[in-house]
């Protein structure tokens, strides 16, 4: 079997309003296995125009995602940090993948039946192409990991199938190039971590998102110490006292939600926690869960704010890692070109 370099790429829409799921369910992630992988963190402002998108906001938005990969701890000179749109690849191998994928596999995709909803006819034609343009971000630089939320499997698990038909469609062009029997690895989901899917802090059945209409919904990356304070405090639960033990935990999502995420920011299981404050009532819990945000929350918030007061440095950071990307795309598309048949 081809030995391939252990190497990680993860993306984060350019969508603004960066928050706590994405925080805990990504980047601390993120941050982890730069210390042990060949990581490149993609901001990918191409998936974001999948759905219309303000161009003045779009471009501070993906300064923003920038400065949180940097903020919460993410190298960018030890790893790839780049915007997507800078490497013009990722949009040539994703019509090479077009040509691999089909029509049967995207139309399985839950999230484009949830995003498109009703009006499936008006949804644009990126929107029901957004997985195989994923499959084109991670396997444009051969990526054997790939950390994703429960949401995102089904989408690495396209993305698995479009490489493994790649490599057998043309198996006997990939061995004559030298590459003896796979030119693209199938990459392996990362997901680890207590709170991995974080939920709304107003209803613990739905997942934690930067397009739910409350803010209190979610506690974002750029919130003050009184803002998390606030909504930790407004944060829906039970009547109930916290149960002692975590199958206590089941059935009531709420409890759930912010045990999980107190876990998380602990870095300490939902039991452990649990043992601390089984029996309590949620105000005295809430009063922790407020300290450990603030404190986890506040020096993230501080630094984004000083990276996004320096547009320039942001800028320099995501061409420097975009020209580091390209030059990783090159090679592997000029190898594409010659395994498909395409003269260069």
């Amino acid at each position: 079997m081809t030995s391939f370099l252990q190497r990680v790429f993860s993306g984060v829409q350019s969508t603004g309003n960066l928050h706590l799921g994405n925080y805990l369910g990504a980047i601390v992630k993120f941050v982890e296995l730069q210390q042990s992988f060949d990581c490149l963190y993609c901001v990918v402002d191409l998936h974001a125009i999948t759905v219309p998108q303000d161009p003045i906001a779009l471009r501070n938005n993906t300064r923003e995602i920038a400065a949180a990969f940097i903020a919460c701890g993410i190298d960018p000179k030890k790893n790839i940090v780049f915007n997507q749109s800078q490497v013009a690849e990722h949009a040539e191998l994703a019509w090479v993948l077009n040509c691999v994928a089909r029509i049967g596999w995207l139309n399985r995709m839950t999230q484009f039946k949830d995003k498109a909803g009703k009006d499936r006819e008006n949804a644009s034609m990126g929107l029901l192409d957004y997985p195989v343009l994923m499959a084109a971000d991670i396997l444009l630089y051969r990526a054997t990991h790939v950390p994703v939320g429960e949401d995102q499997k089904q989408h690495l698990e396209l993305a698995r199938d479009i490489a493994q038909k790649f490599n057998n469609d043309f198996a006997e062009s990939i061995a004559r190039n030298g590459f003896n029997d796979a030119f693209f690895p199938l990459p392996e989901p990362l997901i680890s971590g207590p709170a991995t899917r974080v939920m709304s802090l107003r209803d613990g059945t739905k997942k934690m998102s930067k397009s739910d209409a409350s803010d209190y919904s979610r506690i974002n990356l750029s919130d003050d110490a009184d803002q998390i304070a606030q909504k930790v405090r407004k944060a829906k639960t039970d009547p109930d006292a916290l149960p002692s033990e975590e199958k206590g935990l089941e059935g009531r999502p709420e409890a759930d939600n912010l045990v999980g995420i107190f876990a998380a920011l602990s870095q300490r299981t939902k039991a452990d926690v649990l043992g601390e404050f089984g029996g309590s009532n949620f105000s005295t819990f809430k009063v922790a869960l407020v300290d450990l945000a603030v404190t986890k929350l506040s020096p993230i918030t501080a630094e984004m704010r000083k990276l996004m007061a320096d547009a320039a440095y942001i800028d320099d950071v995501l061409r420097d890692g975009s020209a580091r990307a390209r030059e990783l795309a090159r090679t592997n598309m000029d190898a594409v070109k010659d395994i498909v048949g395409f003269l260069r």
